[in-house]
């Protein structure tokens, strides 16, 4: 079986081989070579030591020296060139506590997670495959190399990676590699937050988000994100509602496109509604301020997995505001863009629209035609530019103080006052109107 390397990997495996080292692309690119996609990046292991690939390139940097990883630059790009190696014993769950090198690719590829992940080629040998993992590939399956009780002891992050190239590739996982998951799933806990959050934005802006199912059914979730399990276990006896809410949830991740703010959105947007839940003489569930309380929710969790800020804030806003639905007039919705922050939008129609197509059939063409109806009205006000914030406020804090008021608490009241009988009737957005208004009702 042939690939097509690129030039500048070939290049450097056969500087390597002509040296008198072997050297093979390996690993993710060959896989995703294999099913036809393109590689994020070109891994190369060889039986040279860190010191002997350094010595055969012009430039390189010390990327990973400790584990034998040196990362070969040619132009602008960067090639991890690693050392064959057995790792040592495993301390934390994660990091082996040293590496020994070896002469041997077999030992080398033994060593790694899934037999997809285990291939290794180079032109002159071709496909080197001792664990099958061509047959795994045809069958869409994820499979441990060995036993996968160790491989998962050996590192505990391998577990939800395992989910996440499920959801990556739309692969299923072998049973004795699902059941070791059930089995250790607890040794999660002893994984750094930062590498949790990696592996599960990428499942969720995968192609299958849905496989937050296995999250839970393995017991993953119970460990990382113990709020999903909430949520997949809380019945909405509601006739909006179809699933429960983690069920409703995995609908609206599969209704909305592969972005991470919006799917984190859609994966917290009810996220409250396990606590905020009350039933009504008639035994249906109400869940009054869930989204204010799934912001509060929303922002923990995020703290807690080392999110960046941009993204908790962006996605706590939206979380805040995807239920806020008002009176299809201008002076309302204006309001209500006001409210959200203009940065919610167009992205908020997405969030509604998912939510909407995750709910029971029951109304819904009304409520998709209301958000449509929303969005024409939005995108009106913003073609004629209508003022929506106190930056587009034809007067400024400047103006007041140079008509004689005070700088102080009294600056803010009155352009806020402006900015509310301007977003009533935006016309009288002018500075000439806006000053007399103030010096007659506002200005004491």
């Amino acid at each position: 079986m042939r690939i097509q390397l690129p030039e500048k990997v070939s290049k450097i495996i056969n500087c390597l081989t002509e040296a008198g080292y072997e050297a093979y692309a390996v690993g993710g690119c060959v896989r995703d070579t294999l099913l036809g996609r393109t590689p994020g990046d070109w891994d190369i292991t060889t039986s040279a030591k860190p010191a002997e690939v350094k010595a055969l390139f012009g430039r390189t940097i010390d990327t990973g020296i400790l584990h034998g990883t040196v990362t070969v630059m040619l132009g602008k790009e960067g090639f991890e060139v690693t050392t064959y190696r057995i790792d040592g014993e495993y301390e934390d769950a994660r990091h082996p506590k040293n590496v020994v090198y070896t002469a041997n690719l077999l030992e080398d590829l033994k060593r790694r997670d899934f037999t997809i992940n285990a291939m290794a080629y180079n032109d002159a040998e071709g496909l080197i495959d001792v664990f099958d993992g061509i047959a795994d590939l045809k069958k869409g399956v994820i499979r441990c190399v060995g036993d996968p009780m160790d491989r998962f002891g050996e590192d505990a992050l391998r577990m939800l990676r395992a989910v996440r190239f499920a959801a990556q590739l739309g692969f299923s996982i072998e049973e004795k590699t699902r059941g070791a998951i059930i089995s250790l799933a607890p040794n999660l806990s002893r994984i750094s937050a930062e590498r949790i959050q990696t592996e599960l934005v990428k499942l969720l802006v995968s192609a299958h988000p849905e496989e937050m199912r296995t999250v839970y059914e393995t017991g993953i979730s119970k460990v990382i994100l113990p709020e999903f399990d909430a949520m997949m276990e809380e019945e909405q006896r509601n006739p909006h509602h179809c699933y429960t809410v983690g069920e409703h949830t995995i609908h609206a991740m599969c209704a909305i496109r592969p972005d991470k703010v919006l799917r984190l959105t859609m994966l917290f947007h009810d996220v409250a509604k396990p606590v905020c839940r009350t039933v009504d003489e008639k035994g249906i569930y109400h869940y009054h301020g869930h989204p204010a309380k799934g912001a509060q929710m929303a922002h923990a969790i995020f703290r807690r997995l080392k999110f960046d800020c941009d993204t908790m804030d962006r996605v706590c806003r939206l979380i805040t505001w995807h239920d806020d639905n008002p009176p299809l007039d201008e002076a309302s919705v204006r309001k209500a863009v006001h409210r959200a922050g203009i940065e919610q939008y167009p992205a908020l129609f997405l969030v509604k629209r998912a939510d909407i197509l995750a709910k029971s059939k029951a109304g819904q063409k009304e409520k998709l035609a209301y958000v449509d109806a929303y969005e024409r009205m939005y995108e009106e006000i913003r073609r004629r530019g209508d003022c929506l914030t106190l930056k587009e406020l034809a007067v400024s804090g400047k103006d007041l103080i140079g008509a004689g008021i005070k700088p102080g608490k009294q600056i803010g009241e009155i352009l806020n006052a402006l900015l509310a009988l301007v977003l009533e009737d935006p016309q009288k957005n002018t500075k000439e109107y806006l000053m007399s208004y103030t010096l007659k009702n506002l200005f004491i």
